[in-house]
């Protein structure tokens, strides 16, 4: 985001006109907002003045995975939210997205998703690293039911890296102001847990 007082860019990568417009009515009050229709078009509009993408998976052409990998090998400053109707699978485990959010997605739960994803620019790597893992973990829990999880060793390594982030960052918690990065990551948990292994 440029200094001054300049709004922060969200970037919609969206297939569907009608989704596009939507998004943009929600989100042209607080921040400049480009759209792309495709995973070709979102690579051109893309530079370092974009704050956060919003990106949807199934799209013609290059599919949202595609340009997921193609942004991380650019950078991994920009925040990325998935907006989509695939549920997750155990693969979005290793995937670079920031958050994962399954439409159909409310207003508030959009709003909100791209403040606390700006809002994390200001927080250490590890940090960084336990949000977004957290929120793999609450999309998981979300679609998936309590035994498939069990049985998955992807999302065992998956808890025991988050056991092992909270261990270093309670560590280094005195030193750091994190009350409002430890609200966030209680609020995703919150989340996963209200969802867990629940039919939707």
């Amino acid at each position: 985001m440029s200094e001054g007082d300049e709004k922060p860019t969200v970037l919609v990568v969206e297939d569907e006109r009608a989704l596009i417009e939507l998004y943009v009515r929600w989100l042209e009050d607080d921040y400049e907002v480009l759209t792309a229709e495709g995973g070709e078009a979102a690579l051109e509009q893309f530079d370092d003045s974009v704050d956060v993408v919003l990106l949807d998976r199934l799209m013609p052409g290059m599919s949202g995975d595609e340009v997921l990998a193609e942004l991380r090998e650019q950078t991994t400053e920009c925040k990325v939210a998935m907006v989509t109707a695939v549920e997750p699978d155990f693969d979005v485990i290793t995937m670079g997205f920031d958050d994962y959010l399954t439409k159909p997605v409310e207003r508030e739960e959009l709003l909100e998703t791209v403040q606390r994803l700006l809002s994390r620019s200001d927080f250490a790597d590890l940090e960084q690293e336990l949000y977004s893992l957290s929120a793999k973990q609450a999309a998981l829990r979300s679609s998936k039911p309590d035994e498939e999880l069990a049985e998955s060793e992807e999302y065992a390594d998956l808890e025991n890296r988050l056991s092992e982030l909270r261990s270093e960052i309670d560590a280094t918690l005195p030193e750091m102001e994190s009350d409002e990065f430890v609200a966030m990551v209680r609020d995703i948990e919150g989340e996963s847990d209200e969802g867990g292994g629940e039919d939707r």
